[in-house]
């Protein structure tokens, strides 16, 4: 017996709105499988399970290893917000999998998966001053904390205006009015942040040719000569975490290009219809780097850069003195100092 309840669909005139809130009511209904939704293809399953599973699992390990080591607090933050938006991100697809005529999840993920890589990226901010002073200051163009107090702001911004945009495209949908001002102002968002990327990793370069041709023209004195430094320097796990942190940087990079030329073709557009693109270029590629800086984690394998608070202004140990405490200079000469005026009291005696 046929659903009563169901449109005549033999009818030419029934409008899509119709069709529409019948399926959201009946997302099993065999007449739907031809219905338009909030996605141009029918979502897949097992990518989006494995994807929210991996995410997962990686933000355990971040939690993990801020709890055993207690260092990178700032870097481990930002990745463990990014890693909460992608496991949410991911569950709204699931919830669209089971309904793709439901606003509620299509809203969750454009918005979750749009903004999580920006906390990531920040994460990779964090890490370059430490980095230049690990190598030595003299070898950069800028102070070491000024990397941080650049790009930190500059990813602020482009995380307000993404997030701006996916609730003014949210309301939007909600009303069914076009989402095209906040999916604008969400590209706008996504090219500040590949343009700020683009910086970063133009500086990152530019700090190791300037380091590799002052060590070419005045030796080892070139790098900064803390001992814990040149032993960290030339242990296996320092270099695997540059490594990382060098795929990671240019994985975000590739990802947020990729969701630029997505949202510029509209909610619609042939790019936003590829499932196949989505999950090589969105989920593959972010789950890739956030794995990579989980394994050569810089709380572990940088870890004499860091100290336990971590923090944005901070510096790390070896480049605090504390407060009172006397260089080894005049340190030194205090002990001379004090020396002959010891040895002259007991001429007198």
């Amino acid at each position: 017996m046929a659903n009563p309840t169901a449109p005549d669909l033999n009818s030419t005139d029934v409008p899509p709105q119709v069709l529409q809130n019948y399926c959201l009511n009946h997302p099993k209904a065999s007449l739907c499988d031809d219905v338009p939704s909030f996605y141009e293809y029918r979502i897949n399953l097992a990518p989006n399970a494995v994807f929210i599973g991996m995410f997962g699992a990686s933000l355990l390990g971040y939690l993990v290893t801020l709890a055993l080591t207690r260092r990178a607090a700032a870097f481990n933050v930002a990745l463990i917000l990014g890693l909460i938006c992608e496991v949410i991100g991911y569950a709204g697809r699931i919830m669209s999998w089971d309904n793709p005529w439901d606003e509620n999840g299509f809203l969750i993920q454009i918005c979750c998966l749009t903004i999580g890589p920006a906390f990531m990226a920040a994460g990779c901010y964090l890490c370059l001053r430490r980095i230049v002073s690990a190598f030595g200051p003299e070898n950069s163009r800028l102070v070491p904390e000024y990397y941080t107090r650049i790009f930190i702001p500059c990813d602020i911004i482009s995380l307000i205006l993404q997030a701006v945009g996916g609730a003014m495209a949210a309301i939007a949908t909600h009303e069914h009015e076009s989402p095209d001002t906040g999916s604008h102002i969400m590209v706008a968002g996504l090219s500040f942040q590949v343009a700020t990327m683009v910086c970063f990793i133009t500086a990152s370069i530019d700090f190791v040719l300037r380091t590799h041709r002052r060590r070419r023209a005045i030796g080892p004195s070139a790098l900064s000569q803390d001992p814990a430094l040149v032993r960290m320097r030339s242990t296996l796990r320092f270099k695997l975490f540059l490594a990382a942190l060098s795929l990671a940087s240019v994985l975000i990079l590739w990802r947020s290009a990729f969701r630029v030329a997505e949202l510029s073709e509209g909610w619609t557009g042939p790019i936003m219809a590829d499932q196949s693109m989505f999950v090589a270029f969105e989920g593959i590629l972010i789950l890739v780097a956030v794995l990579a800086l989980n394994v050569f984690h810089p709380g572990v394998c940088a870890r004499e850069l860091f100290e336990a608070r971590g923090g944005i202004s901070g510096r790390p140990p070896f480049m605090r003195r504390k407060k009172g405490a006397k260089s080894d200079r005049s340190l030194s000469d205090g002990e001379t100092k004090s020396t002959a005026e010891d040895l002259a009291g007991s001429d007198k005696m």
